[in-house]
């Protein structure tokens, strides 16, 4: 007997004392609000997972997950922020948060945590994966559409137009690495992606210079010729038909400090 007492008071001696064992949902969930504005990442997610491990039908776990996205996301955890997203809105579709969810979906493949490193390579947005800028693209452009009342909206909109042609900038970067790479075809066909799909972008400028060059170097005369007459009737001073493209940086000098 006295060697059973005495394992077990070791046993209770090393056990993990758990502070939130008794607390209600509405304070694991207080507690959390309160470590998300200090910023303390880690515990504000092991507050808002009690929540809803514990209490998983209540409010307080609906608002917990919810929480819980916007956590990963400003922890650099987009994939994790983009799985709790997508577990929120399978388990709770009619929410009444769903317009900030989208906005929170959009703003996670908005930023993605390598974007930072483009301010010290000069990378134009255009030219990273477009995979995360279309995710964003969507979830913007179904916010809008469901929700246009949405105090999320303005915002929305604003970087809808920004992700419209950065997406459209892209497809002139891919167009303009075939055509250096002397494959016209596929180098006209990008450029006309452009113009039919990303009407009146910024991007649609340089897009019909590479369809007027491309259809040169195919000996397409009369297509290089409508092209052209497009290019000067909505870009009279397009700086591409006045100085072309600027040489390339030398491979010694890739971010053009000398």
């Amino acid at each position: 007997m006295l060697l059973s007492l005495m394992l077990a008071a070791c046993g209770t001696k090393n056990a993990e004392y758990d502070e939130t064992a008794n607390w209600t949902a509405e304070r694991l969930y207080q507690d959390a609000k309160a470590e998300i504005a200090s910023g303390n990442w880690n515990q504000a997610r092991t507050r808002l997972t009690a929540v809803e491990a514990r209490y998983p039908f209540g409010v307080y776990a609906q608002q917990a997950l919810v929480d819980l996205a916007y956590v990963n996301w400003r922890d650099n955890e987009p994939e994790q922020a983009l799985a709790t997203i997508a577990r929120f809105q399978q388990q709770y579709p009619n929410h009444p948060g769903t317009d900030y969810i989208l906005y929170l979906k959009g703003l996670v493949s908005f930023t993605p945590p390598s974007a930072f490193m483009a301010g010290i390579t000069r990378q134009d947005s255009a030219e990273r994966d477009p995979k995360g800028l279309r995710q964003s693209y969507e979830a913007f452009e179904e916010l809008l559409k469901r929700f246009p009342d949405s105090k999320y909206a303005p915002d929305a909109k604003e970087r809808l137009t920004w992700l419209v042609n950065t997406i459209a900038m892209n497809e002139v970067h891919v167009a303009r690495y075939y055509y250096q790479r002397d494959a016209y075809v596929a180098a006209a066909n990008r450029a006309q992606t452009v113009i039919t799909d990303f009407e009146g972008a910024p991007a649609a400028e340089e897009a019909l210079y590479l369809l007027v060059m491309s259809y040169d170097k195919l000996g397409m005369t009369d297509l290089r010729d409508d092209a052209r007459r497009v290019l000067e009737a909505n870009y009279p001073n397009s700086k591409f038909v006045a100085n072309g493209y600027a040489a390339p940086p030398a491979w010694w000098n890739p971010f053009g400090i000398f």
